[in-house]
């Protein structure tokens, strides 16, 4: 799939490319879109077996109870911090 635009800051990009990119049948994304606001951009992770927000967490930022600001970043492909699945894509942004 490709998608291509402008949106106004590079949390929405990422948003919609994810959006696209989880979506059934679709193998990749083919990002052509550009952003109003640059700002630095997130880094991604492939959920596996075993995963949960707080481990995903740890791993990136050193700090499990740093999971909300994963779960927040991918609303509203998530609605429960409880509920992902292997081979489904976050955003990890950076922390502020």
């Amino acid at each position: 799939a490709t998608v291509s635009g402008m949106a106004h800051d590079q949390a929405t990009k990422e948003k919609v490319v994810l959006v696209i990119g989880n979506s059934e049948g679709i193998a990749t994304v083919d990002d052509q879109m550009t952003v109003e606001n640059p700002e630095p951009e997130a880094q991604f992770h492939t959920v596996v077996s075993g995963d949960t927000l707080g481990k995903i967490a740890k791993n990136y930022y050193g700090n499990a109870m740093k999971y909300p600001v994963i779960f927040e970043a991918n609303k509203p492909m998530l609605t429960d911090p409880d509920k992902i699945y292997p081979g489904q894509v976050l955003r990890i942004p950076a922390l502020d």
